[in-house]
């Protein structure tokens, strides 16, 4: 699986229920949602890499020296001295809930074009998965450069995945992420959006409706995830909900991002193109969001995106199916 998009440095505070001004030591770790799956892959067993640009700078090289660690290819990231690496500050109420304060301006992310796409031919063209954020598209270069991906790889039949994982502050025109999100929804065989992120972009905040608009629009697996409701997916012309494993809350950072590993981890053993995935049962789908919930689940229990991504054998010690 090949994830194309951010890698950040995220913070995280030493405690709950502080605001940013309030903090008084912060831990440096693994942050941005495509860095987050190829992680969360990388976990559970499968083969991931990363493809885009970080700063040439201590957190640069931080991202880099973090993601071998953890066995994610990072032969197509690259580091720029045009950007500095994304930071992000992690605030978290006394239940968990994350908010973010972002340092992002003019990051080595937005740097992504296509020189990092045609660099990483060979290695979007042998994945079974391209999966795609857009944090890292608000300029024309970069959108330019994703799309074509996209539609290379779905012209080759292979599976597409999209987590928006939208930050609407970071655009100064929202419309233009609207209108790139309609443009790629077509060519994706799979998108995942938060309940938070579907009246943006379908224009209904109600979950069935969203998910019956992304069906309009093309897309055969649409996801809804839903915090500790679990996740609401339509395939195949049917609509139901997966319960989330009731755990204790430590921070719910990285939430949506290990449901997403999981969910691609298990439809990509089962399936890789488009026409596989469409050809699935819906047993092998909802199993496959269930096992997206349960990788969810475990990685709120811990502080921060990764700390909580778990192994197979961690899944297999706890029971988990």
């Amino acid at each position: 699986m090949v994830c194309l998009g951010e890698a950040l440095v995220d913070f995280l505070p030493d405690k709950r229920g502080q605001r940013v001004r309030d903090v008084t030591r912060w831990t440096p770790c693994l942050g941005g949602a495509p860095a987050n799956v190829t992680v969360g892959v990388a976990r559970l067993g499968g083969s991931s890499a990363l493809v885009g640009v970080v700063g040439d700078d201590e957190f640069g090289h931080f991202l880099r020296q973090r993601l071998d660690e953890e066995g994610v290819d990072t032969s197509s990231l690259r580091h720029t001295n045009e950007g500095k690496t994304g930071l992000g500050f992690v605030s978290l109420t006394a239940t968990g809930e994350r908010s973010f304060t972002f340092y992002r301006a003019q990051a080595a992310e937005q740097f992504l074009d296509g020189r990092d796409t045609r660099r990483a031919s060979k290695v979007l063209d042998a994945a079974r998965v391209l999966h795609i954020g857009t944090n890292s598209l608000l300029q024309p270069k970069a959108r330019a450069a994703v799309t074509a991906a996209v539609r290379r790889s779905y012209k080759a039949g292979r599976l597409t995945s999209s987590d928006p994982n939208l930050r609407l502050h970071l655009w100064p025109e929202p419309k233009t992420l609207r209108a790139l999100l309609v443009e790629l929804f077509p060519m994706l065989a799979i998108v995942k959006l938060s309940d938070e992120e579907i009246a943006f972009v379908t224009g209904t905040d109600d979950v069935e409706d969203a998910l019956l608009a992304l069906e309009e629009l093309g897309v055969p697996l649409a996801v809804v995830t839903q915090g500790a409701k679990g996740a609401t997916f339509r395939f195949r012309g049917q609509t139901q909900q997966v319960p989330a494993p009731k755990v204790k809350v430590v921070d719910t950072t990285g939430a949506g991002d290990g449901f997403t590993s999981g969910l691609l981890t298990t439809l990509a053993a089962l399936a890789g193109t488009r026409e596989e995935l469409m050809a699935l049962s819906f047993d092998d789908v909802e199993d496959a969001a269930h096992f997206g919930c349960v990788v969810g689940a475990r990685v709120v229990t811990k502080l921060g995106a990764v700390a909580g991504l778990p192994t197979l054998d961690q899944l297999h010690t706890a029971g988990a199916r």
